[in-house]
């Protein structure tokens, strides 16, 4: 008995953790007020089947590169900071 209420107590707290969450994914950017949405299209760079591919543009001056491998989850970001090429854009 008292093995099943402890399984019913962790289940009942693992629900309302999760529940919790739920609205955030269909109220994107509700959390924090959203500044310049910079919507322009990025240079892209595909490699290869094996290696990551590159997106780059500029953002208020700075040149912001990001490589990705297709659909996958993860990603990586590196920013140069005023960037002479990016005066003009």
């Amino acid at each position: 008995m008292n093995r099943y209420l402890t399984a019913l107590a962790v289940a009942a707290i693992a629900a309302l953790s999760l529940t919790g969450c739920a609205g955030k994914a269909s109220e994107p950017f509700k959390d924090a007020p959203e500044g310049q949405r910079n919507n322009s299209a990025a240079d892209t760079m595909t490699f290869p089947d094996g290696f990551s591919n590159v997106a780059t543009k500029c953002d208020h001056g700075n040149r912001v590169y990001v490589a990705f491998k297709g659909d996958k989850p993860y990603g990586a970001l590196a920013v140069v900071p005023n960037d002479p090429s990016c005066v003009n854009q």
